[in-house]
């Protein structure tokens, strides 16, 4: 797990080379992937059904390049095995859902 603080801390740092392609994404699509591959982890971590992760008052996202680098972590880091197009739908979900950036 030492790895994980690393990988993170590389994908925060390159977050603005790029700029999150919210319009590029199906939140419908970022939703089933969701449901399949984060909520259980999640729950695990923070109880319930995990949604508390995202709205969580120390939530650690505060703009859309670091919701971008942090949908890419927790996919290398657990195995989801997602496609760059997958991150771009589960980013566009959860911004919808939850953070709103623009």
């Amino acid at each position: 797990m030492k790895s994980l603080p690393a990988a993170v801390a590389l994908l925060l740092a390159t977050a603005p080379l790029y700029a999150a392609p919210f319009d590029k994404g199906d939140p419908k699509i970022g939703k089933m992937l969701v449901d399949k591959s984060c909520v259980s982890c999640h729950a695990s971590m923070v109880g319930g059904d995990g949604s508390k992760i995202y709205t969580r008052a120390d939530h650690k996202v505060k703009n859309a390049q670091q919701l971008a680098a942090r949908v890419a972590a927790c996919n290398a880091n657990t195995g989801a095995n997602w496609f760059p197009q997958d991150e771009m739908h589960v980013d566009a979900y959860l911004n919808q859902q939850y953070y709103k950036f623009k």
